[in-house]
């Protein structure tokens, strides 16, 4: 009895952990914004087994510029968006506040980026990054509409 009360547990934990990203389906699709000879792109894979994976990538003038792999993940309980910009080890930004179709991730010991915001608008998808640069308030935002 007792093994299967903590058989049922663990089968409950991890469905609660699995299903905690299903909220952010919104997200999931590949998405572009085309400005001014720069072409940004973001691909989300949809939630699945309590992950969400992603890339980003930049392409100035046909020439690529940067990439990011991205992540969101479940702990204690809260989404956990991971940033691995160039490949480079994740950095972590905790979910801060989370409504239909929108979420925020902050990490309030950097200076930049500290919040990291995604929304739809319509059928766009729109990020936002937002910090200080040597004390100074910074923000960069991407309408990125979905790709067919």
């Amino acid at each position: 009895m007792k093994r299967s009360i903590g058989v049922l547990a663990v089968f409950l934990a991890f469905t609660v952990r699995a299903e905690g990203l299903d909220d952010l389906a919104w997200m999931a699709g590949s998405w572009m914004e085309r400005k001014g000879g720069v072409d940004t792109e973001e691909h989300w894979l949809a939630p699945r087994g309590g992950l969400m994976t992603a890339m980003n990538r930049t392409v100035i003038e046909g020439r690529p510029t940067s990439f990011e792999f991205l992540r969101i993940e479940m702990k204690e309980g809260k989404p956990v968006y991971l940033s691995m910009p160039m490949g480079r080890p994740a950095t972590e930004f905790r979910a801060a506040e989370q409504g239909p179709r929108r979420i925020v991730f902050e990490d309030p010991g950097r200076d930049f980026p500290r919040r990291i915001s995604y929304w739809r608008d319509g059928e766009a998808l729109v990020a936002r990054i937002e910090g200080t640069i040597k004390g100074e308030p910074r923000a960069k935002e991407w309408r990125l509409e979905r790709q067919k």
